[in-house]
């Protein structure tokens, strides 16, 4: 232990000594130095792979395995080849929504300390689970206390000029509950959506069912503006608004309404979109809101190009048709974002066994295959009595569950799904190409990553299998191979090239101090000879310490 410390020392005792040598004697030493730099050939440094692994039966969550050594790749054929300089979309992002139940739980079951820890444990960064998006229901959904809009008169009344607007609803707990989530994470984007137009702005003048009156089209952009800026002026931000929840869809047993395609593609091109368009920092419009089938539907509003010019991208849930619709729509509007805006587990009977391995297949590899760019999930937080909740799902879970006598807080397989992910993919990573084992007779699924900040690759692999698999992994480099456990979830983590990791931190250092040109040249040359600094470092030194 003590050989390696000394090693440790030495290494970067050397690396200092060097770029104070080059700061000061640069002119006696840089031209050797490049002369030298030319003869020796860079020495090659290994990575070790970090993993990190679920099991469906529970018995690891999350759980940090020994590093896997890498080797050479040499010529022979891997299952996955990764390939970082194919890349594709940049990740936004991972989270759930904060349904006024989810706030209600948090701020009323929980004391300052329970709901600080909570806060910090789903927001905060890496170790915890670094969630960076969430999504509000304007006015109430099925995971409400109570039914309401944002400009509830009576019967018989109208309001087009919106003079009883107002969020006092969400004062007591949606409110101080995000501005403390805020708190945490600052750069946390919220994706808005309705349940419906207020009663007077519908056929049916009720809060369940019915469509928007045409004469009323405009007065309801206006109402998603006035939301804008009344959550702006408690300082929540919103990144997107979607329309209308599930417009295909008019539920009896909570709010909702039926919007089509003629109808939204009017409402954007006519007046919402014109209303967001000057404004600053603008609000992002995300079509459509619902299942991945019919596909037709936002496909036939991205058709109308008075519509297309202010939309940003598609939002889908996961109740109905395929991942791979995604996909058809990017390749139709390849300008066009995704995101994954919904989906729920539930104490099912068809999942008695869990969920784990069907939210981080279906959901977040395939999901991300085909182009989301973030996954948010619906209850942040639900009770053990799946609520509460008014009409709707009786049975759905949150990504965790809060005990409404004790406070006591339960994570749920869709916690570690979500971790699994957001714990390591930074926002502003890039999918990068993977081979798809997802077919043929592997039935392991992946999805590679490249964060920006350090280079480093993310790979998650579910084993789908109830026997273990075997799998060999290569990124053009290096190469390793691991077993992976029956029906489990791995997270491995790599940096290719750990003397370029070192040096990139270096540059970034440099570009971030406050340093004279001429003496910023001078230290380039050191900095490139760390190389050889960072050689007489242990390979643990940077898969758990400092490089970690």
């Amino acid at each position: 232990m003590c050989g390696r410390s000394n090693r440790v020392a030495g290494g970067f005792i050397v690396l200092i000594v060097l770029i104070t040598l080059a700061a000061i004697e640069a002119p006696r030493f840089v031209a050797p130095f490049r002369a030298a730099r030319s003869a020796l050939p860079a020495p090659q440094i290994m990575p070790s792979v970090e993993l990190w692994l679920s099991t469906a039966d529970h018995k690891l969550k999350l759980a940090p395995q020994p590093d896997i050594a890498m080797s050479a790749q040499g010529s022979a054929s891997a299952d996955v080849t990764i390939d970082p300089k194919a890349r594709y979309q940049t990740i936004t992002g991972f989270g759930a929504a904060m349904t006024d139940s989810s706030a209600w739980l948090l701020h009323t079951k929980l004391n300052d300390r329970q709901r600080d820890d909570v806060l910090r444990e789903l927001y905060g960064p890496p170790p915890n689970l670094n969630f960076n998006m969430t999504r509000l229901t304007i006015g109430s959904s099925d995971f409400s206390l109570n039914v309401y809009t944002l400009d509830d008169i009576p019967f018989g009344k109208t309001d087009p000029q919106l003079k009883h607007f107002n969020i006092a609803s969400n004062l007591q707990d949606v409110i101080p509950v995000m501005r403390e989530v805020l708190a945490v994470n600052p750069g946390m984007l919220t994706i808005a959506s309705p349940w419906g137009a207020p009663a007077w702005m519908r056929t049916t003048q009720n809060l369940l069912g019915g469509e928007l009156l045409e004469q009323f089209e405009s007065t309801y952009a206006d109402y998603l503006v006035k939301y804008l800026d009344a959550y702006r002026s408690h300082g929540i931000p919103i990144f997107a608004l979607t329309l209308q929840n599930e417009p295909a869809y008019a539920p009896i047993s909570y709010p909702g309404m039926t919007m089509g395609a003629k109808t939204r593609a009017r409402l954007v091109s006519e007046y919402l979109g014109p209303k967001l368009a000057a404004r600053k920092p603008r609000t992002g419009i995300l079509e459509w809101d619902h299942n991945w089938t019919p596909v037709e539907e936002p496909l036939n509003v991205l058709a109308d190009p008075d519509a297309a010019r202010y939309i940003d991208g598609v939002a889908w849930h996961c109740y109905g048709g395929s991942q791979h619709e995604q996909g058809r729509v990017h390749r139709a509007h390849p300008d066009k974002d995704a995101y994954i805006t919904e989906c729920t587990g539930g104490d099912w009977p068809l999942y008695i066994n869990g969920e784990l391995l069907w939210f981080t297949r279906n959901l977040l590899v395939t999901g991300i295959r085909q182009w989301a760019r973030g996954v948010v999930y619906w209850n942040l937080a639900l009770d053990e009595n799946h609520g509460p909740h008014f009409g709707g799902c009786s049975a759905c879970k949150g990504v965790i569950t809060i005990d409404s006598e004790t406070g006591a807080v339960t994570r749920n397989d869709e916690y570690y799904a979500l971790a699994h992910f957001s714990r390591f993919v930074e926002p502003g990573a890039f999918r990068v190409n993977s081979t798809d084992t997802d077919v043929g007779d592997k039935g392991v699924a992946n999805v590679a990553f490249q964060n920006e900040t350090d280079g480093s690759i993310v790979l998650v692999m579910v084993n789908l299998n109830k026997d273990e698999r075997r799998v060999s992994v290569a990124d053009g480099r290096n190469r390793f191979g691991y077993t992976m456990p029956a029906e489990s979830v791995g997270t491995f983590v790599w940096h290719p090239d750990l003397a370029g990791l070192w040096i990139r931190r270096a540059q970034r250092w440099l570009s971030g101090a406050s340093v004279p040109p001429h003496v910023e040249e001078l230290i380039q040359p050191a900095i490139e000879l760390s190389r050889w600094a960072v050689w007489a470092l242990p390979s643990t030194y940077f898969s758990k310490g400092i490089g970690a």
